[in-house]
């Protein structure tokens, strides 16, 4: 039985551990905290195909297929909902920027309206606010509950059999003879046929022994929930320039993010004191949002709290097992928006970590491509 090592317990790592374990591998995950305690919770659980890199774009579409039976496959509630994604803008540059955007999605395919009139957004979005001037929207695309989610995927593997260690931080890859054959804990090493690391703004550093220098800026990010309220908004928002996004939850809550900047500690040393964002923050992102939803004004605050991104140069992640090191498998840098690819990702590092084939092009997403990069792509917020 091939034996397989998880490094990251967000949900790439769990759908990664879910898909080998069909495959009847034998799988142990490593969390060095809880399960999904980075982005994979804080997100706003978007899991749309609107506003991606072409490249991603693919592995977009294909997710939303495995979203709409992951309940089934999963045994267990994901909260998903296939309720839509507008983007919105509140200038006219903004105007044209999701024109342009619309244009180039359809001619890939992805059937995507543009909104051009407040009355339009209002037939779909009864609850926008007149700051909003036109909009795209991707009804295929939705949201799942991120808690929920994560716990699906735990239950099921439980099931399966695979072994999970919260509070198991990975301190080193072992490698024997030029390649890569297990993990390193305070337990002990632990040996592998194959290595999958998915340890988010943590794999830089695993990687730095082995000579991979895998770039990647540690960004954070605000996030707050409102008191319950009854529902009045179904679609998840983002915004052009992409500087908040937001839905409401099943039990009510509305979720809002923003993008704050730089982290300036060690990523591998956050605590949740450390990464509550400021009153500053909190205002401008309120002041942000309201315009745009009105009815937020009137709605209590229940929690705030921040996150790390680990954004890569070109805002796409590296799904690819490196020749220079057989046994290796990296999934990290999903820069903001894995949690909607996080099923077909998973697949993914499935087939690498088992030498299959795999049907998407991974040639964007390898480790290589970074030699050839300069400067530093936007973040984008949800999904």
């Amino acid at each position: 039985m091939t034996r397989i090592a998880i490094v990251g317990g967000g949900i790439t790592g769990l759908a990664t551990a879910h898909a080998l374990a069909a495959r009847g591998a034998s799988v142990s995950l490593f969390e060095a905290r809880r399960l999904g305690a980075m982005a994979s919770t804080w997100t706003l659980g978007g899991v749309r195909q609107s506003g991606r890199d072409p490249a991603e774009l693919p592995l977009a579409r294909a997710a939303i297929e495995r979203w709409s039976r992951l309940d089934d496959v999963l045994g267990a509630p994901t909260g998903y909902r296939r309720r839509g994604n507008l983007r919105l803008a509140r200038t006219e540059a903004e105007i044209e920027g999701i024109r342009a955007m619309v244009a180039t999605q359809r001619a890939r395919g992805l059937s995507l309206e543009f909104l051009e009139s407040r009355a339009e957004i209002r037939a779909i979005a009864p609850a926008m606010g007149e700051a909003v001037l036109a909009a795209s929207f991707c009804p295929s695309d939705g949201h799942a509950d991120p808690e929920m989610t994560i716990a699906a995927y735990a239950t099921a593997l439980s099931r399966a059999g695979v072994t999970i260690g919260e509070g198991a931080p990975v301190q080193r890859l072992v490698t024997a003879k030029g390649r890569v054959t297990g993990v390193q804990t305070v337990a002990g090493i632990v040996e592998a046929d194959a290595v999958v690391l998915a340890a988010g703004i943590h794999a830089p550093a695993l990687l730095a022994p082995l000579g991979i220098d895998l770039p990647m800026a540690a960004k954070r990010v605000c996030v707050l929930r409102t008191v319950a309220a009854a529902p009045a908004f179904e679609q998840v928002f983002g915004v052009a320039n992409a500087d908040c996004a937001g839905r409401q939850e099943i039990g009510g809550a509305f979720r809002i993010t923003t993008g704050i900047g730089d982290w300036p500690g060690d990523p591998a040393r956050w605590t949740e004191d450390a990464l509550r964002p400021p009153l500053s923050t909190i205002t401008e992102l309120i002041d942000r949002t309201v315009p745009l939803l009105p009815l937020l004004a009137g709605l209590g605050l229940e929690r705030c709290w921040g996150g790390l991104i680990d954004l890569t140069p070109d805002a796409l992640p590296v799904l690819d097992a490196p020749a220079e090191w057989p046994g290796l498998v990296i999934g990290a840098g999903f820069s903001g928006h894995g949690f909607g690819i996080g099923p077909v990702s998973g697949e993914i590092l499935a087939a690498l970590a088992l030498r299959e084939a795999t049907p998407f092009a991974l040639e964007p997403f390898r480790l290589a491509r970074f030699a050839s990069l300069s400067g530093q792509a936007p973040l984008t917020l949800h999904g």
